[in-house]
């Protein structure tokens, strides 16, 4: 695929010549990254903690792109990836322990990335609006990439998945170390610009620039869905 101009990098100025995107929507899982309560909600979680410190100014930009964009393109690519019974997953922050000793020392860290959220608190769950269904897989990382600690490539294989359609967040930290951690199996990767979101428009789009070619195609929510139509009528 031809990368946006917005995301070709330095390594690709100089080439005009691109593979394709093609897949095989019975091959092609999505994979929905950390959309979970204690980063998405406005009244809780670490919206409460930023309120609470005098920072929540700044995170106004972050939360507005989730409810304006993020969540509604999620949705869409959930139903869709629904209606046509291709497979569903989730990756998210959840430790097994209540004192959070089996996370990864990124999550153990002081600052932002320190996060305590044990599997069956509230803050664990996906939101109401990309609630998983029961027969849907949901992979528990104590890590930032959902392929690293955790049985989520086993999974893919034994499903016979080729194709990963990711989205969620933040860009620049969990969904940057999945798509690499996909890439690097061999499995193709399409990162959907517009369902996915960083603390800031700058990290967020200086990732997807990193990202672009070498680890995965960078498409908008309307070019995975008209991708993912024109392969299944094909």
């Amino acid at each position: 695929m031809r990368p946006h101009e917005k995301y070709r990098n330095f390594y690709y100025q100089t080439c005009e010549e691109f593979a394709p995107t093609v897949l095989d929507p019975a091959k092609t899982a999505l994979l929905i990254i950390d959309m979970q309560n204690e980063f998405i909600l406005r009244d809780e979680g670490e919206a409460a903690v930023f309120k609470q410190r005098g920072e929540w100014e700044r995170w106004i930009p972050f939360h507005d792109r989730l409810d304006e964009l993020v969540i509604p393109n999620n949705k869409r690519l959930l139903d869709y990836f629904r209606k046509n019974n291709l497979t569903v997953t989730y990756g998210r922050i959840a430790c097994l322990r209540q004192d959070g000793l089996d996370r990864s020392p990124v999550q153990k860290s002081a600052g932002w990335n320190g996060m305590l959220l044990p599997v069956n608190s509230r803050g664990a769950q996906i939101i109401d609006e990309l609630a998983p269904l029961p027969d849907e897989i949901v992979v528990n990382k104590t890590t930032d990439s959902v392929t690293t600690g955790t049985n989520y490539l086993t999974l893919l294989r034994f499903m016979g998945i080729e194709t990963v359609v990711v989205t969620g967040i933040v860009t620049d930290q969990c969904v940057a170390c999945t798509v690499r951690g996909l890439a690097d199996e061999g499995l193709h990767v399409i990162c959907v610009e517009d369902a996915c979101a960083a603390g800031s428009m700058e990290l967020h789009e200086a990732e997807l620039k990193i990202m672009s070619v070498i680890y995965c195609d960078v498409m908008s929510t309307d070019e995975t869905l008209a991708l993912l139509e024109s392969s299944l009528n094909h």
